[in-house]
C-alpha cells in the first residue's frame, strides 16, 4: 500500500502545483486514499521531495535530483560542524548545544544524515534533542559526534 500511495504522491506533484501537506492530502483523500498528515510527512522525506519556487511566487513540491540533495545533505553537515557546541548523551537521549538559534538547522542536518538509530529529533532555539532507540545507539552517537567537534 506504502508503494501505491508513494506512485500516487509522485504522479500528484508532477501534474499539479502542491504549495502544502494538507493540499497534498486533500488530493490523495480525493484519489481514493485515506492516511494521516504524520504518514504524507514521511513520505514526503522517504521520496525526497523538495520545495520550489514557481513562477506565480508561490511554492510547490517537486522530486528532488540526486546532485541538490547531495548539495543539502553537505550544506545541513556544514551547519551541523559550524554550530553545534558540545554534546552530551543520558540514556538514550542525546542533547545537542549549537549556537543560538542553529539548533533547528543542527537537528535538520542530522534528520538528512539519517542515522541508524535515530528515532526523531527535537530542536528549540540553541538546544537539540535527539531520541535514539537504545542507550548503545546514544552512546555510540555521541562519541562519533565529540571525534567530529575536535
Amino acid at each position: 500500500m506504502k508503494n501505491v500511495r508513494q506512485n500516487e504522491i509522485l504522479k500528484i506533484v508532477q501534474t499539479r502545483d502542491v504549495e502544502t501537506q494538507e493540499q497534498l492530502l486533500e488530493e490523495l483523500k480525493f484519489r481514493g486514499f485515506s492516511t494521516t498528515q504524520a504518514t504524507i510527512s514521511r513520505d514526503i522525506k522517504e521520496l525526497r521531495l523538495v520545495k520550489e519556487l514557481t513562477g506565480t511566487g508561490g511554492y510547490r513540491y517537486t522530486q528532488s535530483d540526486r546532485k541538490s540533495s547531495s548539495t543539502s545533505d553537505t550544506r545541513l553537515r556544514n551547519i551541523f560542524k559550524e554550530g553545534v557546541v558540545s554534546v552530551d548523551v543520558a540514556q538514550n537521549i542525546v542533547v545537542v548545544r549549537t549556537m543560538p538559534g542553529l539548533a533547528s538547522a543542527a537537528c535538520s542536518a542530522l534528520d538528512a544524515m539519517e542515522i541508524e538509530g535515530m528515532v526523531g529529533s527535537l530542536a528549540g532555539d540553541d538546544t537539540g534533542i535527539l531520541i535514539m532507540r537504545d542507550n548503545a545507539s546514544a552512546q555510540q552517537f555521541g562519541g562519533e559526534v565529540h571525534k567530529l567537534l575536535r
